[in-house]
C-alpha cells in the first residue's frame, strides 16, 4: 500500500523509476537484517545502500552518485558507509540475521529446521520465480510450452503442467503473463509450484464429490477442477464472500463446468452436504510464512498474537470441514506456512478431538522425498524450489 501510494503521488517518476523503487524496497525487506549486518548498522538507509552494492552489484561509485543526487538522493555517503561498502562485516551472523527473520521466531523456526534453519530461511528471502499451471481443460503441456516461449518459460518439473519463468535479475522486470494471448483464453493460471503440488495431492478425483472449503480467490479450486476433467461435482465455499468474487469469471475463462459456488451470503450454504463428500480440501487461513519471498513485508509485521489467532482459526476450520467427509472419504489440510504450530500441532490436536480420522501419506511419488516422518508433506524454497507449503492427508475411518 505504501509503494502504491508513493507511485500515485510521485508524478515525476516514470514506470522505470517506479519499478526501480519497488524492486529496491522489496529487496531490502527480504534481507534487511543481513544487509544491516554487513554494514554494521541496523537502519533502512544502510540496508538500501547494501542492497544496491551487494544485491544489485552496483560499483561503489555508482552507489555514491545515486545517494548524493541533489534532487532525489538520500545524502552523500559517510566515511563509515564507504568503508562498509568496500569491506563489509564478514563475521558469522546468528541464524535470525543470516536468515533474515525476527528474533521471536527463532525457537519456532529452529524446531522445524534445526541446524539448517539459516540456509532454509535465506532461501525464503530470495526473489521468487513466476510459476504457471497449464490448464488441462484447455491445452496440453506441449502446446503450453510453445505458447510460453516469448516469456522464456520452462517446465518446472514434478508436475507435467507446471511451468516456470525464472526470477528476474534485481535490475530487470519480469515479463507480463497477461500479454500472452493464450492467457486470455484460459490456457494458464499463475500459481506457485508448491500450491500446484498441494492441489495434486488430491490424487484421482474424476467423477468425485469434492468440497473446496476455504476456496478464497479460487487458485486451488481451478486446479482441482482441471484434475476432475469437468466430471463429478466441485463445490467452492469460503467464510468470506468477498474473497470469492473472482472465482466465477476465472472459472468461466478456464472452461470449468462442474463448479457450484456455495456462498456464505446464503442461509446455510452447505446444508445437506454433511457426510457426503469424497474429498474435503481445506486450504486453511494461515500466517503465509511460506510466501515471504513474494510478500517480505509480512514477516516483519507478524506477531505472536497473530500466530495464535491463526491457530484458533485453523482448529475451527478443521472442526467445521470434517463434518462433510463421508465414511472412507478424505480430508486434505494445506497451509502455506512453515511453522509446526500451524501444521503438525493443528493436526495432532484435530486427531485428538476427532479419533474417527487417521493420517494417510500426503506425498505422491514425485515428491516423496519431501515427506515428514509423520507422513505429512513439507515443501520449502531450499528443498523443493517452491513456496513453503504443508500438506496433511487424512481419511475418515469411522
Amino acid at each position: 500500500m505504501a509503494l502504491k501510494g508513493w507511485g500515485e503521488s510521485a508524478r515525476y517518476a516514470g514506470s522505470k523509476d517506479r519499478a526501480f523503487v519497488s524492486g529496491l524496497v522489496l529487496d531490502v525487506l527480504r534481507k534487511r537484517r543481513s544487509l544491516g549486518w554487513r554494514m554494521g548498522e541496523d537502519s533502512a538507509r544502510a540496508a538500501a545502500l547494501a542492497a544496491l552494492r551487494f544485491g544489485w552489484d552496483w560499483p561503489i561509485d555508482r552507489v555514491a552518485q545515486a545517494a548524493g543526487d541533489s534532487e532525489h538522493g538520500i545524502g552523500g555517503l559517510t566515511d563509515a558507509e564507504q568503508t562498509a561498502l568496500t569491506t563489509p562485516n564478514a563475521a558469522p551472523a546468528p541464524a535470525p540475521v543470516a536468515g533474515d527473520y525476527p528474533d521471536w521466531l527463532e525457537p519456532r523456526i529452529a524446531r522445524v529446521f534445526g541446524e539448517g534453519r539459516a540456509a532454509e530461511m535465506a532461501a525464503l528471502a530470495e526473489r521468487a520465480p513466476v510459476d504457471l499451471r497449464a490448464n488441462s481443460l484447455k491445452t496440453d503441456p506441449d502446446r503450453a510450452a510453445k505458447a510460453l516461449q516469448p516469456l522464456h518459460a520452462m517446465p518446472a518439473g514434478v508436475l507435467p503442467n507446471a511451468f516456470r519463468i525464472p526470477a528476474p535479475a534485481a535490475t530487470d522486470r519480469a515479463g507480463s503473463v497477461e500479454t500472452i494471448p493464450a492467457f486470455g483464453k484460459g490456457w494458464f493460471e499463475v500459481q506457485d509450484l508448491g500450491s500446484q503440488i498441494a492441489a495434486a495431492c488430491a490424487g484421482d478425483i474424476k467423477g468425485k464429490q469434492v468440497l473446496d472449503f476455504c476456496a478464497g480467490g479460487g487458485g486451488k479450486t481451478l486446479a482441482l477442477a482441471a484434475a476432475m476433467g469437468n466430471s463429478g461435482q466441485l463445490y467452492a465455499h469460503d467464510s468470506d464472500a468477498r474473497r470469492m468474487a473472482d472465482i466465477i469469471p476465472r472459472a468461466t475463462r478456464a472452461g470449468v463446468r462442474n463448479l457450484q459456488i456455495r456462498s456464505p451470503v446464503e442461509a446455510e450454504p452447505l446444508r445437506g452436504m454433511e457426510g457426503r463428500m469424497d474429498l474435503v480440501f481445506v486450504d486453511a487461513p494461515c500466517t503465509g510464512a511460506g510466501t515471504w519471498r513474494r510478500h517480505p513485508d509480512s514477516k516483519w509485521r507478524l506477531s505472536p498474537e497473530q500466530l495464535e489467532r491463526r491457530m484458533a482459526e485453523q482448529d475451527q476450520v478443521l472442526d467445521q470441514a470434517c463434518a462433510y467427509v463421508k465414511p472412507g472419504g478424505r480430508l486434505i489440510y494445506v497451509t502455506c506456512s512453515i511453522f509446526a504450530e500451524e501444521n503438525e500441532d493443528r493436526i495432532a490436536a484435530f486427531l485428538a478431538r476427532h479419533p474417527g480420522f487417521a493420517v494417510r501419506s500426503a506425498a505422491f511419488e514425485a515428491v516423496a522425498g519431501h515427506a515428514t516422518p509423520e507422513g505429512f508433506l513439507r515443501l520449502t524454497p531450499l528443498s523443493a524450489a517452491a513456496d513453503g507449503f504443508f500438506v496433511a492427508h487424512l481419511e475418515r475411518i469411522a
